[in-house]
């Protein structure tokens, strides 16, 4: 038999180990070169790993769950598409609150009656039900946790439910797909679900505290008139999008935006290393996205050098690539300044948290019509309020306030951005 190995990709240099998702084929099945085996989960990004040969999966080492390092050895192809015997997926390790994993199914027509999917299994070993004594009813006769809470609220178990459990990798997604927990005997209807965070939650977390535990955060608002933007995108938007195949958003204009207060305060697009300062010499900004697994902030690299076009069209292929979890960890790493835009989901008002080592991020909200007074008038003006945190270990309030101050300028009189003033 020929085999051929399935190793887990090389990891960037700060990622030390990463979680597999879940297998796309079981032992037995055959495999095409390059056809995607599995997703690995590291606290950046998800990686996918692809069959290195065609031929049969004769073998898979590292289970649902498992922890994994680069280069690590998880799996076997059979090139000649012979399987010798059906070898189950080991079990992953099991942790305190972690859920069984369930036997992998063997070769192709193995019965999976009476086998207990891993939740269903937790609920039958704390309840002190031995295997096979619960009647399944899912697909395959696998017995599910609907069927162990069906025979516990009988009165067959001598336990009370388990409040918690892991939701399986069963799903169509590669994700945990947390469903609202079936009531349980000593809740009541206060049911409760226990789900671990994902790596890149986890790291979110840590950022976020680092963050707040190192730099000495400020913020500064200011409001925004948006109707020259809004009148200009308006104006350009049919000739835009049929010229670029892309309509014009509001983001390239906080960018652009952006980029004109940074050029005029350098210490914003700076960052802090230890007791030094550094000043970047370009403008690579970071876009905060919300995905299916969390926050990411994905880097539009030298933003100064790019069209209102290829920001748009940028920040639209950022936004799939979140999305679809394809974001790769060179489109995430650096950045020398972020923008956050609460505004899509309805934010009026907000604080961001500086992206460490950067020195500053910047708010954007919801436009809203409000009255505001000009020239001793009240008018309706479409407004939207600015905020801007800043590392006050490195910027002065004054570099603060007048940088956002230039990105109001240029957001209400959008012509400075074409002559740089």
């Amino acid at each position: 038999m020929a085999t051929v190995e399935v190793k887990v990709p090389q990891l960037s240099e700060s990622v030390a180990e990463a979680t597999m998702l879940q297998w796309k084929k079981k032992v037995g099945d055959s495999i095409a070169i390059d056809e995607i085996l599995i997703e690995i989960e590291t606290d950046k990004v998800v990686l996918e790993v692809p069959a290195p040969a065609a031929g049969v999966l004769s073998e898979i080492l590292v289970a649902d769950g498992g922890t994994v390092t680069a280069e690590q050895l998880i799996a076997r192809i059979d090139t000649e598409g012979k399987v010798a015997a059906a070898v189950p997926a080991p079990a992953a390790p099991v942790t305190a609150g972690a859920s069984v994993p369930a036997p992998a199914l063997g070769a192709a027509g193995g019965s999976m009656a009476g086998v207990a999917m891993p939740a269903a299994a937790k609920l039958m070993a704390d309840n002190q039900l031995a295997a096979g004594s619960v009647a399944g009813t899912g697909k395959d006769g696998r017995v599910t946790k609907g069927d162990v809470l069906g025979a516990v609220a009988s009165g067959y178990a001598p336990k009370s439910i388990a409040a918690s459990s892991i939701p399986t990798r069963d799903s169509a997604t590669s994700l945990p797909q947390v469903a609202a927990p079936a009531k349980a005997n000593d809740l009541g209807d206060r049911p409760e679900q226990r789900v671990p965070m994902s790596r890149l939650r986890a790291r979110i977390a840590e950022r976020l505290l680092q963050s707040q535990s190192t730099n000495a955060i400020l913020t500064t608002f200011n409001e925004v008139n948006m109707a020259p933007v809004m009148e200009m995108r308006k104006r350009f938007q049919e000739k835009f999008e049929k010229e670029h195949g892309t309509k014009i958003g509001f983001m390239s204009f906080f960018v652009k935006a952006a980029v004109h207060a940074l050029k005029k305060y350098p210490v914003l697009n700076a960052s802090v290393d230890g007791n030094d300062i550094v000043y970047h010499g370009y403008f690579d900004i970071g876009i905060a996205v919300g995905s299916p697994r969390g926050l990411v902030v994905p880097i539009l690299r030298n933003a100064d050098q790019m069209s209102f076009a290829e920001i748009e069209k940028k920040i639209a292929e950022y936004g799939a690539k979140a999305r679809d979890g394809k974001l790769g960890i060179e489109e995430m790493t650096g950045g020398t300044f972020s923008i956050s835009n609460g505004g899509v989901f309805g934010s009026m008002l907000s604080t961001p948290i500086i992206n460490p080592p950067q020195s500053a991020i910047l708010g954007v909200h919801a436009t809203k019509d409000r009255a505001v007074v000009e020239n001793g008038q009240i008018l309706v003006r479409p407004m939207n309020y600015l905020a801007m945190s800043y590392d006050h270990r490195i910027v002065d309030g004054r570099e603060a306030v007048l940088g956002l101050v230039a990105m109001k300028e240029a957001l209400e009189d959008p012509a400075r951005l074409l002559f740089d003033i």
